[in-house]
């Protein structure tokens, strides 16, 4: 018996059901390793062979037009398998569910999400056409993808099986800290690209091996060797994996087009967000951690004069510490009375007089460890520990959202927050990694640090529903936390801390591969010092005059049109024909908002890399192209842009207006004649019908 579904095909014979590969070979899908069982490998600790992955056999399916379930059983677990297609795209999601079926408590160590095999129609002969592309983070260097050989990252053919794998495990509560949960696997010779995608906001692990002449790919959360993850099941207890998902195309534009498609069904909504406001927040090469009511009162004014929505006063707007030392203070989310001494209320009134919403910062799931006040309300309960002791990071400890005194506190501080303090827009930052996480009321760290982070969503969807009308960003240390658990509970995410425009680009040219355009919040400061952070800099009009060119304001603005517009900065000092560039950035990037819901991420020069010359990136819709162009050379350059497979029958410089860049559409593709060096600019190609 066959099932199709999708891209998959299952065949079903002898007790056993199969996920044939390329190869019509018939391969597992499902992996569980049971603490105590005969893990049947000595290949390293790579996920495959697992306890009870070959002793399944087969019970049942339930197949629906965009539904697959399927369940087998050992002995010891009932394994489910659930896949979910969408009609309008070749990708889907998956997640298993791991029940126990044994007559006494079993330990879980290891559970794929799902894990597919067959990359090649030659197996493992096949290495040197087949490519991964991993997508490396660090903060302000967030969204940066590499693309390496299978042989080149070791998956070559020696013997039949290896001990090697290309595989990343992140471990603790920055979900990408170091790699984004996904990756894209493309074979050169049959033309094929897969892409995945791991749904956890916590620790997850992903790996490609090879097993008996093929290679797979392994998806799931974390494990016991990677992540310190084990999960103790009473007879009759279920566990579910992290969901994750699979696109399917010919090229890297094809996969990650089709991974859009479905992150757009599972984004956060917000009705406030709907129509994808302009947001100024004044951290940025302004307030930085020192914001005060006088300040705010002054560029509050200039703000509304560009066209913006929303009004953000980030951290300090609560304590009475200095902002160089506030952070191991704060917990209480109290006004600050030194800053703001006719109180938050009486700015953020004002802030709405000028026809903006306002904005406040928090950092919700922490209390400074010496913040007195919270120490003496909160009991140990409250925190998240190992061994017996709270975790601290960066002079933090770390709030568990299990615990309902926390939950009832923090709640409270969002009510403060909006009806007292007036709050239209709460940015929620996260500024540490706890680690492996938390053994306290749970089997082991890992399984502790899974259950908060899931503790913590669940409390975020709370108060969204208590206050429909506020607008919550996602942010941690910029791109800290930047998966799709967390995005489909936020409708925007901070996607970088970055505070150099001229390595911005870097970001925002790839950041479509990782986010949607209407969830991509890039920070745009025209008013800004060149280079290292100096939060004592005193900007001046005359410094401004001297720093601040017309080509540094365009790059600013087009940093950010093609993700969320953050502007930032002293605004007050740009002259009016300054100024003025800004509003026309803000207006055109309010024309992007209906295009931006639907547009697929192009590349049409693959993924940018910290210190290339030129980075183009873009989205696409049936009819145009919109594309943003940077010469990040200091050096005047002529270039040649490819747009492959497109007739274009006419292209514009649709930012700045008054341009006098010269460009040509040839066969070749977009061809540009940057007279200087650091300029960007943002275009539109239509499409010949």
């Amino acid at each position: 018996m066959h099932i199709t579904f999708c891209n998959l095909q299952f065949e079903i014979e002898d007790e056993r059901i199969y996920l044939l590969s390329v190869q019509n070979e018939r391969k597992i899908f499902a992996e569980v390793q049971v603490c105590g069982e005969n893990k049947d490998t000595h290949m390293g600790v790579k996920m495959a062979n697992s306890s009870e992955g070959a002793r399944l056999r087969f019970v049942s399916h339930t197949q629906l037009e965009d539904y697959l379930e399927i369940v087998q059983q050992s002995d010891l677990v009932e394994v489910k398998t659930v896949f979910n297609a969408y009609s309008n795209g070749s990708f889907m999601r998956i997640y298993t569910e791991v029940k126990n079926v044994a007559d006494k408590e079993i330990v879980l160590e290891e559970v794929s999400s799902f894990v597919l095999t067959g990359f090649s129609e030659n197996g493992i002969d096949g290495a040197e056409d087949l490519y991964f592309t991993r997508f490396i983070q660090s903060h302000h260097a967030e969204c940066q993808p590499r693309k390496f050989s299978f042989k080149d990252l070791g998956l070559f053919c020696a013997n039949n099986e290896s001990q090697k794998r290309i595989a990343f495990a992140n471990i603790g509560s920055w979900s990408t800290k170091e790699e984004l949960p996904q990756g894209i696997i493309e074979n050169v010779a049959e033309n094929k690209c897969l892409m995945f995608q791991i749904e956890s906001n916590s620790s997850w692990y992903y790996e490609i091996a090879d097993k008996q002449g093929d290679y797979y790919l392994y998806l799931g959360g974390a494990n016991l060797p990677f992540g310190g993850w084990s999960k103790s099941l009473k007879k009759g207890e279920v566990y579910r994996t992290p969901s994750v998902a699979l696109s399917f195309g010919k090229t890297l534009n094809d996969v990650i087009g089709e991974m859009t498609k479905y992150r757009r069904y599972i984004a956060g909504k917000c009705e406030a967000d709907n129509n994808l406001p302009t947001i100024f927040n004044e951290y940025m090469h302004l307030s930085w951690d020192s914001p005060y009511a006088l300040q705010t009162e002054k560029i509050a004014p200039v703000v509304a004069k560009a066209g913006v929505e929303y009004y953000v006063i980030d951290c300090g707007w609560h304590n009475e510490e200095d902002g160089d030392i506030i952070y191991p203070y704060v917990g209480q989310w109290k006004e600050s009375k030194k800053r703001f001494p006719e109180g938050v209320r009486k700015t953020t009134d004002y802030i709405r007089s000028l026809g903006l919403k306002a904005g406040l910062w928090i950092e919700p799931e922490i209390v400074g460890v010496k913040c007195q006040e919270m120490l003496d309300f909160y009991d140990d309960s409250c925190f998240m520990q190992r061994n017996g002791r709270r975790i601290a990071v960066m002079g933090r400890y770390f709030l568990d959202y299990r615990n309902e005194k926390v939950r009832l506190y923090m709640s409270e501080t969002i009510r403060r927050m909006v009806e007292d303090y007036g709050a239209d827009y709460i940015k929620m930052d996260y500024n540490e990694d706890c680690g492996v996480g938390t053994d306290y009321l749970a089997f082991c760290a890992g399984e502790g640090l899974e259950a908060c982070a899931k503790a913590y969503l669940k409390w975020v969807d709370e108060i969204r529903c208590r206050f429909p009308q506020v607008l919550f960003e996602a942010c941690s240390s910029g791109g800290m936390r930047m998966d799709y658990s967390t995005l489909s509970h936020f409708s925007i995410v901070s996607t970088s801390d970055q505070i150099d425009y001229l390595k911005y680009p870097y970001i925002a040219g790839n950041i479509l591969s990782a986010v949607l355009p209407e969830q991509a919040a890039v920070w745009s400061y025209p008013v800004a010092k060149n280079g290292g952070l100096d939060l004592n800099f005193n900007y001046t009009k005359e410094w401004v005059q001297e720093n601040v060119s017309k080509d540094k304001i365009v790059m600013n603005m087009i940093n950010s049109f093609l993700g969320r517009m953050h502007l930032a900065s002293h605004l007050e000092l740009l002259t009016d024909e300054q100024f003025d560039l800004v509003k026309e950035g803000v207006n055109y990037y309010n024309s992007l908002t209906e295009v931006k819901k639907s547009a697929m991420p192009y590349f049409p020069l693959g993924f940018a890399k910290i210190g290339d010359s030129i980075v183009a990136s873009g989205f696409e819709t049936e009819n145009k192209i919109y594309l943003a162009v940077w010469n990040l050379n200091s050096q005047a350059m002529e270039i040649t842009i490819p747009i492959l497979g497109k007739e274009i029958s006419n292209v514009s410089v649709a930012y700045p207006k008054n341009s006098s860049t010269k460009f040509l559409s040839t066969n070749d593709g977009l061809k540009i004649n940057f007279e200087s060096g650091l300029v960007a600019r943002f275009f539109e190609l239509e499409k010949s019908k």
